[in-house]
């Protein structure tokens, strides 16, 4: 904890002042940018309430010093990529001197620092970092359980589960940024009474409310990355919709898992939200049963067991084309909780780097479905609906057991707690298009 979680000192940005805002001046969430209508180059940018700081005409106009400036020259890129390379001091330095510059304190410089303010109505966001490769785990043993209670009743819950963080390596680069259109995929499906599968359009289209983690230095490949290590190897994280095709998934997933059913497209929100700024919202880990067996001693540490969980709520919503016609707003479907999570983000990381994998500035690790132990905490409409079994109903009286083509999905996700400033992730959201050569 150090000065930028003070919830006492305020921005003079007067959109960073309001009680509502997801991007006070205690986040400083980092993302990349493009004006529009401009042919300018993408530019990385913090959010600050309704506005973007440019780093690097920031860094023009008033340049930084010391450690704060190595973080400055590392944002020249179109990509967070080098930053997140630079390390945890360097990208402290810079948080820390961009608070002091937009916090009501600063009164000598700020016509100068006002030049560097892009409204965000005027930019156009991008994936934040290139993306090398992307994992997606599956740590919340709500939603294991309910799954495998519905394909295995006599077996839900896979013996491994509770001694190992599990994954399968997802495709990066059909990772897409908030507002991109999801076109409805195709795939082999077969019914339980069909002699044969057929090829078409999913019809049991799914998202999934996860959370991204962001790798930062990373690691030599063949050296581990240790669990006390992990917090200066995550830079920040961000929301994550994982699409999935519930009918191409449950006739490919064996033996291998997931493929076709997940690689289309993958959601994540804009705006990398620094560990730093999630230091106040720490948890514990998630209290395991008795009985259930501790972790080994390469994912534990006391550090890990008494604050490696992160208390984050987030939410899905739901919007239909008749919806948005009817100006209707989004109809939140969930609400779950990030410290509901079996494995821990830091967990997460050590597991995938434990082998000596090569983890590297940028690549993206996904939380899997978050899911509490309630039914409208459930992260997915596989859950929700129980394959379809239970319906949900939305606003106009439309029913849904699965996505249907026009759909918008959107997540959000906020931390709050007494004594701090709260803040957020900004929007993860994505409309469906119809499969390519007709509607499905």
């Amino acid at each position: 904890m150090n000065k930028t979680h003070n919830p006492a000192i305020q921005s003079w940005v007067e959109s960073a002042r309001s009680p509502e805002t997801d991007f006070p001046l205690q986040n400083l969430p980092f993302g990349v940018f493009r004006r529009k209508g401009e042919r300018a180059q993408p530019a990385v940018g913090v959010a600050l309430g309704s506005m973007i700081i440019d780093i690097g005409r920031l860094h023009r106009i008033l340049p930084f010093n010391g450690i704060a400036a190595k973080g400055a020259d590392a944002c020249t890129e179109g990509t967070l990529n080098r930053f997140l390379a630079a390390g945890q001091e360097v990208w402290s330095a810079l948080r820390a001197e961009l608070f002091d510059r937009f916090s009501e304190e600063e009164t000598t410089n700020r016509p100068v620092l006002e030049q560097a303010l892009v409204p965000m109505t005027d930019a156009e966001m991008l994936l934040p970092v290139s993306i090398g490769d992307y994992t997606d785990f599956y740590t919340s043993i709500f939603h294991a359980t309910n799954v495998g209670s519905m394909f295995r009743p006599d077996n839900p819950l896979l013996p491994n589960f509770k001694h190992i963080p599990i994954a399968y390596h997802g495709r990066a680069s059909s990772v897409v940024v908030t507002g991109t259109a999801v076109r409805r995929p195709s795939g082999q499906t077969k019914s339980d009474d069909a002699p044969a599968p057929s090829f078409g359009p999913t019809r049991l289209l799914d998202y999934e409310v996860e959370v991204g983690m962001v790798v930062g230095p990373g690691n030599q490949p063949g050296s581990p990355i240790s669990i006390d290590a992990t917090r200066s190897n995550i830079f920040g994280l961000c929301l994550l919709n994982d699409w999935s095709a519930r009918d191409l998934q449950k006739w490919e997933y064996q033996p291998l898992g997931p493929f076709l059913a997940k690689n289309f497209a993958t959601t994540i929100s804009p705006w990398l939200v620094t560990l730093e700024a999630l230091e106040p919202f720490r948890a514990p880990a998630f209290q395991r049963p008795a009985g259930d067996p501790d972790p080994l001693p390469y994912l534990s540490s006391t550090g890990e067991r008494e604050t490696g969980g992160i208390d984050i709520t987030l939410e899905a919503l739901i919007s239909s084309q008749r919806m948005r016609e009817e100006k209707r707003p989004g109809h939140r479907v969930s609400r779950g909780n990030f410290k509901e999570m079996y494995w821990t983000v830091g967990q997460m990381l050590a597991h995938h780097a434990s082998n000596g994998c090569h983890m590297r500035p940028g690549d993206l690790l996904g939380s899997g479905t978050v899911s509490g132990p309630e039914k409208d905490q459930r992260g997915c409409l596989l859950e929700l609906t129980w394959r379809g079994k239970e319906p949900i109903t939305l606003p106009t009286g439309e029913t849904r057991k699965f996505l249907e083509d026009g759909d918008e999905v959107t997540l959000r996700g906020r931390c709050e707690r007494n004594g701090c400033r709260r803040i957020g992730f900004g929007e993860c959201s994505g409309v469906i298009l119809p499969a390519s050569g007709g509607t499905s």
